[in-house]
C-alpha cells in the first residue's frame, strides 16, 4: 500500500484500501490554475496516454447518469458512449451539478467513491496498460493503479468510447 499524508484520504483511497487495492499516489501544484488532464499528465511526469480523465454525462428523462473514463488528450464521443449505456442520446452533465451529483469538484472527480454507483465504463485503450492513472478524489492528487483493478472497485467495463 501507498503512504500517503493524513489529508490525501480520500473516499478513492480509502475504498481502494478496503478493497485491498494496489495503487501509488502522486500530488502536484493546484495554485497554478491548469487542471486540465494534459497539463496534470505534465505535471506528475506521466504519459498522456496513460493518464485518464472521469467525466459524467446524462440521459433522459427520467435523468440518468453515466461515467466515462479515458485518455486526457482524448475527446468523448458522446455516440459511441450513449451505445455503451444503452441509450439514444447522451449529455455532458453541467459542471454546476457535478458536486452535488459525484461529491467531486471538477479536476477532482473520480470514478471511485461517488456518492453514487453510476454505470461506468473505460475506453478501451487501458486494457493494454500496466498501469493508469485517475483522480484520486481531489485537485492535486492522482492515483495509479492497474485498470482491471480499477475497473473491479468501480464496477466498470471496457468500451471503444473515444472519437477516432
Amino acid at each position: 500500500m501507498a503512504k500517503q499524508k493524513k489529508n490525501a484520504k480520500t473516499n478513492a483511497v480509502r475504498i481502494l484500501e478496503g478493497e485491498q487495492v494496489g495503487y501509488e499516489l502522486m500530488e502536484y501544484a493546484v495554485d497554478d490554475g491548469l487542471l486540465d488532464g494534459v497539463s496534470v499528465a505534465e505535471k506528475t511526469g506521466q504519459a498522456a496516454d496513460s493518464v485518464y480523465k472521469t467525466l459524467v454525462t446524462m440521459a433522459g428523462p427520467p435523468r440518468e447518469l453515466f461515467v466515462f473514463l479515458l485518455p486526457v488528450a482524448a475527446e468523448l464521443d458522446l455516440k459511441k458512449a450513449a451505445r455503451a449505456a444503452g441509450v439514444k442520446k447522451l449529455d455532458m452533465l453541467p459542471l454546476k451539478d457535478l458536486t452535488k451529483e459525484t461529491g467531486y469538484v471538477r479536476g477532482g472527480c473520480s470514478a471511485v467513491g461517488m456518492k453514487k454507483k453510476y454505470p461506468t465504463f473505460i475506453d478501451h485503450s487501458a486494457e493494454s496498460l500496466e498501469q493508469m492513472v485517475v483522480s484520486a478524489g481531489k485537485p492535486g492528487l492522482q492515483m495509479k493503479l492497474a485498470p482491471q483493478d480499477l475497473a473491479h472497485v468501480a464496477g466498470a467495463s471496457f468500451k471503444d468510447l473515444a472519437k477516432s
